[in-house]
C-alpha cells in the first residue's frame, strides 16, 4: 500500500513537471509578446484552470497558408492540455476588411464571397486540430454582429477615442502619404473587440500584426465585463525585407498546396528564413537544428512542414521528387518564375512571357523532344498547365511555372 501511494505521488509530481515544460514551451516558442505578461498567464495555466481561447480568421482568400499554420500549431498545444479552443470565422469582419498593414482601403467583399472563400477552411484546420474532440468549435461573428442596433453601436464606439484608433502605425503612414482613411476601417478593431467580449474568452491568439486589434478586445473586456483577458502574439513569417509571407506579397505557401508544391516553395525560401521557419512552423527542438549547409537545413525544414500537414509518407515522396528534379539534374537554385492559373496553355505562357520567340519555335522544340516538365519529356503541343511545375528547355534553360 505504501509503495502504491508513493508511486502515485511521484506520478503526480512528474505530471506537473511535464505540464510545466509544455506550458513554458507554449508561452515562449515563437511568441512575440504576452499581455499583461507571461508570468500572469503562466500562473493561470499552472493552476489547472481550463481556459477558453480563440483565434479569428477572416476569409479574404480561398485557402489558409503557413501564417495560419503558426497559430494552429499553438492552438493544438492548448487543445492537448484540455483547454477550449474556438476558431472564429470572421464572415462579418471580412466584409469590412482588416486595415492592418494596408496602405490603401481593402476591396469590400460580399457575405456570399466570404462564405465561398471559407468552404475549405474546416478541412484544412482539421489537419492540425483534432476536430473529433469536444474542446474545439467553430463560430461565425456575423451571427451576433448583425444583431447590433444603432444604439448598441453607439455604446460600443463610446469606449474608444479617435486618437486611440488613429494611433495605428498604418494610419499614421497613410496620413503622411496623403492617403484617405475611411470610417468603416475605424470600426474594424471595435467589431473584433466585440467578438472577444461576446464569447467571454480568457485568451486571444494572433500574429504580432494583430496586436492593436487584440488589445482593443482586452480593453473592452475590462470595461464591459471587468475581466482580465490575455493576449498572446506570435512572431510573423516574414521575408528578409520584413514583409509578411502571404497573399499580398504573392509568396505564400498555402495549406491547399500539394506536398510537392509545398516542399518546392519552401526550398525556394531565402536562407535567412530557415531558423525562423523551424521555430514557428515546426515542433523540432531548436538545439537539434545543426548548423552547416543551408540547403540541407532547408531540406529538413521543408520535410518537417510537409510532414506536419500531409503526413510522413507524403513528405518522403515530396523530398524524393525534389532531389530527383533538382539535385540529380543540377537545376540552379535561382531560376525564372512565372505565375499563372490552372488551365492555361503552355505554348501561350512561354510565348507571351518571351521565353520562346514564337509558336512555331515552340512546336519545333516539342517535335525535337527538347521540352521537359518535371523531368518528363512532353510531345503534346497543346499541353495544359494544371499545377506548379519545373520546365527545362533545351539543355540549360530552366523555368518554374507556379500556380
Amino acid at each position: 500500500m505504501l509503495i502504491l501511494k508513493m508511486g502515485f505521488v511521484n506520478n503526480k509530481k512528474n505530471d506537473n513537471i511535464l505540464n510545466m515544460d509544455k506550458i513554458d514551451e507554449i508561452l515562449t516558442r515563437g511568441v512575440e509578446n504576452i499581455y499583461p505578461n507571461k508570468e500572469a498567464l503562466e500562473r493561470v495555466l499552472m493552476s489547472g484552470k481550463k481556459i477558453r481561447l480563440y483565434y479569428g480568421i477572416d476569409p479574404t482568400g480561398e485557402t489558409l497558408h503557413l501564417g495560419h499554420l503558426v497559430q494552429l500549431l499553438k492552438l493544438r498545444k492548448f487543445q492537448d492540455l484540455g483547454h477550449e479552443v474556438i476558431i472564429l470565422i470572421g464572415d462579418f469582419t471580412a466584409q469590412i476588411g482588416d486595415p492592418t498593414d494596408k496602405q490603401a482601403v481593402r476591396k469590400p467583399l460580399t457575405h456570399q464571397q466570404v462564405l465561398k472563400n471559407a468552404i475549405g477552411y474546416k478541412k484544412q484546420i482539421g489537419k492540425i486540430l483534432d476536430l473529433k474532440r469536444v474542446n474545439v468549435r467553430f463560430v461565425h461573428n456575423e451571427k451576433w454582429t448583425n444583431k447590433l442596433k444603432p444604439e448598441d453601436l453607439l455604446e460600443l464606439a463610446s469606449h474608444f477615442t479617435v486618437s486611440q484608433l488613429l494611433n495605428r502605425n498604418m494610419f499614421q503612414e497613410r496620413i503622411k502619404a496623403g492617403r484617405e482613411i475611411y470610417v468603416h476601417e475605424f470600426l474594424y478593431p471595435i467589431f473584433q473587440a466585440y467578438d472577444a467580449v461576446t464569447m467571454e474568452v480568457d485568451l486571444q491568439i494572433g500574429g504580432n500584426d494583430q496586436m492593436f486589434n487584440m488589445l482593443a478586445g482586452r480593453d473592452l473586456m475590462k470595461k464591459k465585463k471587468n475581466k482580465e483577458m490575455f493576449v498572446l502574439t506570435t512572431k510573423l513569417l516574414t521575408d528578409p525585407a520584413g514583409k509578411k509571407m502571404g497573399k499580398t506579397e504573392n509568396n505564400m505557401v498555402t495549406l491547399a498546396d500539394s506536398q510537392e508544391n509545398m516542399f518546392g516553395k519552401i526550398m525556394a525560401w531565402p536562407d535567412e528564413l530557415i531558423m525562423l521557419g523551424f521555430e514557428i512552423c515546426t515542433d523540432i527542438k531548436m538545439e537539434e537544428i545543426k548548423k552547416g549547409n543551408p540547403r540541407d537545413a532547408k531540406m529538413r525544414l521543408a520535410y518537417e512542414i510537409v510532414k506536419i500537414y500531409h503526413g510522413e509518407k507524403e513528405a518522403e515522396k515530396a523530398q524524393e521528387n525534389f532531389i530527383k528534379l533538382f539535385q540529380k539534374k543540377e537545376i540552379p537554385d535561382e531560376i525564372k518564375e512565372i505565375k499563372t492559373k490552372t488551365g492555361e496553355n503552355l505554348e501561350n505562357i512561354l510565348v507571351e512571357n518571351k521565353i520562346i520567340p514564337s509558336k512555331s519555335e515552340f512546336r519545333r522544340l516539342i517535335k525535337a523532344g527538347a521540352i521537359d516538365i518535371d523531368n518528363q519529356t512532353i510531345n503534346n503541343v497543346n499541353y495544359i498547365i494544371e499545377k506548379s511545375v519545373i520546365i527545362k528547355i533545351g539543355k540549360k534553360k530552366f523555368l518554374r511555372i507556379r500556380i
